[in-house]
């Protein structure tokens, strides 16, 4: 993880940290391409080209970014998607790991219209 992305994380509690690095995981799992991650507006970001997953965290919840988590919408039914279309975990939830690095693969990988 790259310091200004480490740095930025310590202003939060434990339990956003660890959500946060198990995330972090799931998007080097996702993919073989080279992800260039920096801070972009102060939150987290990691690029593959031109393609953008970014991590939102917050006290009791983590919202994700990333262009496929739309279209499942259907397999993520007990999570709430904002009207931006990003993914709320709230840290009382399971975090769905095999869907989403499917969905950051997508993100990453795909051209979503």
């Amino acid at each position: 993880m790259k310091e200004d992305i480490y740095n930025y994380l310590e202003s939060f509690e434990y339990l956003t940290k660890e959500r946060f690095e198990m995330l972090y995981k799931l998007i080097y799992e996702s993919t073989s391409k080279n992800i260039n991650e920096k801070l972009w507006a102060k939150l987290p970001s990691f690029y593959v080209d031109d393609k953008v997953v970014r991590f939102i965290p917050f006290k009791d919840h983590i919202n994700i970014q990333a262009e496929a988590v739309i279209l499942h919408k259907d397999e993520l039914s007990e999570y709430k998607i904002t009207p931006k279309g990003m993914l709320q975990i709230f840290h009382n939830q399971q975090i769905p790991s095999e869907l989403l690095k499917v969905i950051f693969k997508e993100t990453f990988e795909r051209n979503i219209i």
